[in-house]
């Protein structure tokens, strides 16, 4: 397990840190209002920074100086810093998350190992939700997908803690915020650390034997689907998908819960996507073992579901496979049936998400869901729709489409909603088969989920999260690539509306 921060609310009065970091607005800075209570030592340094000739409080300008330890409050080698945050009314959860992480790394460069941040008053930081937001990317600051570097000195300083002094009046939905960031925040970190391992680590079978130890130590429910059961089953997706493979397919299932309404998660787990015969181009084709994100996103969403004990009935798919080519693989112009009986045309065998998702899709229907969430870096065409700053939302289910909206609202999760018209399923048809899978590349994200509508049965609340933009970042988008675990605090967040916790 990677290491999560320890974050507490911290007491202003008697506060200890190496470090304590005041956010400002621009023109406002430091607010008496929100240094109130803290040490005389703390609020001398306060106005000593903020003295400064040029401090203005403007976006990303820095103030920093020396704390005397005076009256148990500061220390030896203590510092305040004040940090601009530019002004009041153009402050994002985006921008205060990124000022966040600017610390943290500026923190473990310097060696300072315990933190306090004292923040302003403003909407992304008053409530519980804020708090939230707040409290899990401090746990999360100091992530590092760290473990084959063989020198240890190359691996940065750990955090040791957080302390987050919130506005005042705020302190309530601060601590109850971290009771309950904790497990996702825990979540997230597997999550990512499974995705970001590689594939010649990272197999199908390794993904089952993750699996199967998190049930164990978890107490989760554990079934698994190999080849045999697969083909006895008719799950033709998986089973062509996986064929060129050394590492055969297989269907994993958890289950969590004994009251609530049934929820089925299904996560599209592709270890390694070459393209197959269809291969891709060379260009960032290491970034291929991110295409089993959803299904990490949803194993760890079984964890959280348990730590949590949120009253749902949640049964999770994670459909498994790599995407491989020699002479057993499958060809354009193959012809596949599912599970449900229906048949495929392959056009193109880089669009093998879907596939595998079919059969898990039909499964999980099959089992009577009430809601049917969907998890899976599917398609290019998103990514070229939305950039990589939102996910996107497939569903017939409006009401289901608001839930799912508001959870990402409150989580800081952006999610956008994406049509699935009649005429999308047209573009799917098949020639000799009843679909195709793969069409133009016109609404190629949309084509994808209408496609994958003919395989969720008689399920009539279900979603598809296209998460391809925003499942994991790249080394030209950030100083720290890799998995991001999204979807999970979204998910927790409308679990918990949807069982009234």
């Amino acid at each position: 397990m990677n290491h999560i921060v320890p974050v507490t609310v911290g007491t202003r009065e008697s506060l200890a840190c190496d470090l304590l970091v005041v956010g400002c607005f621009e023109g406002e800075a430091p607010a008496a209002l929100e240094t109130a209570g803290l040490g005389e030592a703390w609020r001398a340094a306060a106005a000593q920074a903020a003295a400064r000739p040029g401090w203005r409080g403007r976006e990303e300008q820095v103030a920093e100086t020396g704390v005397a330890p005076a009256g148990g409050t500061g220390g030896t080698g203590a510092a305040l810093a004040l940090h601009g945050l530019g002004r009041r009314q153009d402050l994002t959860w985006r921008k205060l998350a990124a000022w966040l992480e600017r610390v943290a790394d500026a923190a473990q460069v310097n060696g300072m190992a315990r933190l306090a941040f004292l923040l302003p008053r403003h909407a992304e930081t008053v409530g519980g939700a804020a708090a939230e937001r707040v409290a899990r990317a401090l746990a999360l600051a100091d992530y590092r997908f760290d473990r084959f570097l063989s020198d240890p000195a190359a691996r940065p300083p750990r955090i040791a803690r957080v302390e987050i002094l919130p506005p005042l009046r705020e302190e309530t939905a601060y601590a109850e915020a971290l009771a309950r960031s904790g497990p996702v925040a825990a979540a997230v970190t597997l999550a990512r650390d499974l995705a970001n391992a590689p594939a010649n680590e990272a197999t199908p079978s390794w993904l089952e034997a993750r699996a199967e130890e998190l049930a164990r130590e978890r107490g989760i429910g554990f079934t698994v689907l190999h080849e045999d059961e697969l083909a006895r089953r008719g799950m033709g997706g998986l089973l062509a998908v996986g064929a060129g493979s050394a590492y055969p397919p297989r269907l994993l299932r958890l289950e969590v819960g004994q009251e609530g309404p049934i929820v089925a998660l299904v996560g599209k787990g592709v270890t390694f996507d070459s393209g197959g015969i269809s291969i891709k181009p060379a260009a960032a084709m290491d970034e291929m073992k991110y295409d089993k994100c959803g299904a990490c996103s949803v194993l760890a969403l079984a964890q959280a579901v348990q730590e949590l004990r949120l009253p749902v009935r949640l049964r999770a798919y994670v459909a498994v496979a790599e995407n491989m080519l020699d002479s057993r693989a499958y060809r354009p112009g193959d012809i596949v049936r599912f599970a449900n009986g229906k048949t495929v045309e392959i056009t193109n065998t880089d669009a093998e998400g879907r596939l595998i998702l079919a059969d898990a899709l039909t499964l999980a229907s099959g089992e009577g869901a009430e809601i049917l969430l969907e998890y899976s870096t599917l398609t290019g065409a998103v990514v070229a729709a939305l950039g990589h700053y939102a996910a996107g939302l497939f569903t017939p289910d409006d009401a289901l489409a608001s839930s799912l909206l508001a959870a990402a609202d409150e989580t800081g999760e952006r999610l956008w909603r994406l049509p699935l018209w009649p005429e999308y399923l047209e573009e799917m048809k098949g020639v000799h088969a009843d679909l195709r899978n793969s069409a133009s590349r016109w609404g190629g994200a949309s084509t994808a989920a209408a496609f994958l509508s003919q395989f969720v049965g008689g399920a009539t609340r279900w979603a598809h999260l296209d998460i391809a933009p925003v499942a994991y970042v790249s080394r030209e988008q950030t100083h720290h690539p890799g998995a991001t675990g999204y979807g999970i605090a979204l998910t927790l967040a409308y679990l918990r509306r949807l069982a009234g916790v």
